[in-house]
């Protein structure tokens, strides 16, 4: 009589592919992040140090004015929107109310006025914000 011997089964798991599949997904997050990067092109005014400003790990909202004197709100579905003075006064307030202790910022480009930049400062101001912070770039050495 012919006896079968009991086969055992494979406890372990292949983890090989799953290595593989995990890897390829990394390279492909890190070859897109880049590219997906929101906002407006504004060429910031120069410092020679400037402070940094502590986000209490938030990102903080962008109000920024390009060098047409259009606005433009981090906080806006579509950054990259150009929206009126009372839209930027509804979006910055909507987010305030989410989140009061968020951290606001302008982003104004060089080119334009201090006045326009003045401007964006009580429009925000009317928002509910009272404490702004101005991004800058430091001088290249």
């Amino acid at each position: 009589m012919y006896l079968r011997k009991k086969r055992r089964p494979v406890s372990e798991i292949n983890v090989v592919p799953y290595i593989d599949v995990m890897l390829v997904l990394l390279i492909i997050f890190m070859a897109t992040a880049p590219l997906i990067t929101h906002g407006v092109k504004v060429e910031l005014p120069k410092m020679e140090q400037s402070e940094l400003v502590d986000t209490k790990g938030e990102p903080p909202i962008i109000a920024s004015i390009d060098a047409d004197g259009k606005y433009y709100v981090s906080a806006n579905p579509d950054p990259e929107e150009a929206l009126e003075a009372a839209e930027v006064v509804a979006i910055i307030q909507m987010q305030l109310e989410k989140s009061p202790k968020t951290p606001v910022m302008i982003k104004g480009s060089g080119q334009v006025s201090y006045q326009e930049v003045l401007r964006l400062m009580d429009i925000l101001r009317k928002s509910g914000v009272n404490e702004v912070g101005l991004m800058t770039e430091s001088f290249e050495d």
